[in-house]
Order: C-alpha cells, then sequence, then structure tokens
C-alpha cells in the first residue's frame, strides 16, 4: 500500500517552502503525482468598496496577490522539474476551506500547515486545519510552524485508544509505517487498565507486522492531571525523539473539542513534529 496522489497546500506564509519540499521528497520516495494547490485568504471586496477610501487598497492587495500566486506557481514547476515529479498546479477560488477539502477527496495525502497566529500571512481561514482534517476524506499531514525536519516517518508514533478514528488514521499511514525504521504503539496507562485494551494494541501490532512493519513495540505512558492526551503524547514523542505522529482526530464532538479542549485540538494547537491525522 502506498500513496500515488499528493496534495500541499500552498500560499504566501514562509513555511510553503517547507511543505512543498516535504511534499517533494514524498512523491519521489513513492513515485507520486504531486499536486500544489494554492489558496490563501481574501478579503471580501464588499468590506472595502462600502468604506471610502478603500477601494484602491483592496485593488492593490489583489494585484499583489495575483503576483504572489505567479511566483509561487513558477517556483512549484520549478522545483517539480528539479525533483523529477509528475504535478500539476491549480489556484482555489472562493472559500480555502472548500478549495482543500475538495481537492483532498481525490488525493491519497493532503498536506497542510499548523495555524501560525503570530504570522498574519499564514493566517488561510478560522481553524483551517481542523476543518480541512474534518472534511478531507481521508489522511492529513500537518506540519508545524516551526522546527526543521529532516525526516518524516522514520520514527513514528502511533496514538492509539481503539477508536474508530485512530483505527482510520493508522489504516491511513500504512505507507509511512511500513517504511520506518521504528514504530512504537502508544496508549495512556488509563487505556491499559482494560484487559480488552491491551489485547488492541497486540492485535494492532501483528497486523502492522504483517504489512511489512520491521519493528513495532508498545508503550504505555503516563499522563499527568493538568494533561490533555494530546500535551501526553507529544511530550513522549518528543523524549523518544519520533519525527511522525499519527492519531485519529475528533473521537469527541467537534464542538466539545473546540470548546472544552482536547487531544485533536491541543495537538494541533501545540505540535512540535509532523502529524498525521484522520477522522
Amino acid at each position: 500500500m502506498t500513496c500515488k496522489t499528493l496534495t500541499v497546500h500552498l500560499d504566501t506564509s514562509a513555511r510553503a517552502n517547507a511543505r512543498l519540499a516535504l511534499a517533494l521528497k514524498l512523491a519521489r520516495t513513492w513515485g507520486a503525482h504531486l499536486d500544489g494547490l494554492f489558496a490563501t485568504f481574501e478579503p471580501s471586496p464588499r468590506e472595502f468598496y462600502v468604506m471610502a477610501g478603500t477601494a484602491d487598497y483592496y485593488d492593490a492587495h489583489r494585484k499583489l496577490r495575483a503576483e504572489q500566486r505567479g511566483a509561487i506557481e513558477r517556483l512549484f514547476h520549478a522545483e517539480l522539474a528539479r525533483a523529477q515529479v509528475e504535478g500539476a498546479w491549480f489556484a482555489g477560488e472562493g472559500s480555502p476551506i472548500a478549495a482543500v477539502t475538495q481537492r483532498s477527496r481525490t488525493s491519497d495525502l493532503t498536506i497542510v500547515g499548523q495555524t501560525d497566529l503570530d504570522n498574519a500571512e499564514a493566517y488561510v481561514a478560522d481553524h483551517f486545519a481542523e476543518s480541512v482534517v474534518m472534511g478531507a476524506g481521508g489522511p492529513v499531514l500537518v506540519m508545524p510552524y516551526t522546527g526543521y525536519f529532516e525526516t518524516v516517518g522514520e520514527r513514528v508514533l502511533i496514538g492509539w485508544n481503539g477508536s474508530r478514528e485512530a483505527a482510520r488514521a493508522v489504516h491511513d499511514a500504512i505507507a509511512f509505517i511500513t517504511r520506518a525504521a521504528h514504530v512504537t504503539i502508544a496508549a495512556t496507562s488509563s487505556t491499559f487498565k482494560s484487559g480488552a485494551s491491551q489485547t488492541s494494541c497486540t492485535d494492532l501490532a501483528a497486523m502492522l507486522a504483517r504489512h511489512g512493519a520491521t519493528t513495532v513495540d508498545i508503550a504505555r505512558f503516563d499522563r499527568g492531571a493538568p494533561d490533555t492526551t494530546g500535551d501526553a503524547l507529544l511530550s513522549y514523542a518528543a523524549d523518544g525523539g519520533f519525527d511522525l505522529l499519527v492519531m485519529g482526530a475528533y473521537g469527541h464532538a467537534r464542538l466539545q473539542e473546540l470548546v472544552l479542549g482536547g487531544a485533536t485540538r491541543s495537538v494541533l494547537l501545540t505540535m512540535t513534529l509532523p502529524v498525521l491525522m484522520s477522522h
């Protein structure tokens, strides 16, 4: 099992280059086709034209965006040629969330960036990454907005709780897992309190071994009282030198996680390594 069609979201932020570099590397590894999708925040012209003196500003903004889009498109094609990867360029119209989720439904893997609240150029839409994960219908690889990742998928950490969402993420990550040098199935101590949970981890390890995963182990980690499961997973990943976290997204109602917090939300807010999510 491998990925043959990848989509990478591109915008005007500085981290777009890092996402493109990773997407090209994965496309070369898997012999995959790579779609580059440019989609970014666009203010409504109505909001400008109803205010005196702002029409010229909007026209200047639109011209700048066109120039930026053209530059990124030229870079995308140049990098495709240099990497000897087949691909295609798309410019999303209208809602960037709709554009990315629609394209993702005909892709094996979609690559987006973590929202950087301190960088205006990185803003695409409210809850952009969360919305893409929820609407994609397939795996979404989210890249942190800080840090350099020389490898992605050499050491894979699976956040496992036996849920449908976690199972979906594991199946969607098989292309990474079968190539990884090491895979760890991790669950919180509370998950291991029942024999069924321990059996579930053992069965998962056996399934992955049949797919060709060479080294798979099972780990239990403790979650401190103030921590969410997501925080505990990120700490465990950092301590263990993992370069990819695989986890299900929004096992609870999305509204509950957005309001009260949860593993998905905490990981998307404070992630320190690439995360493959599926819903």
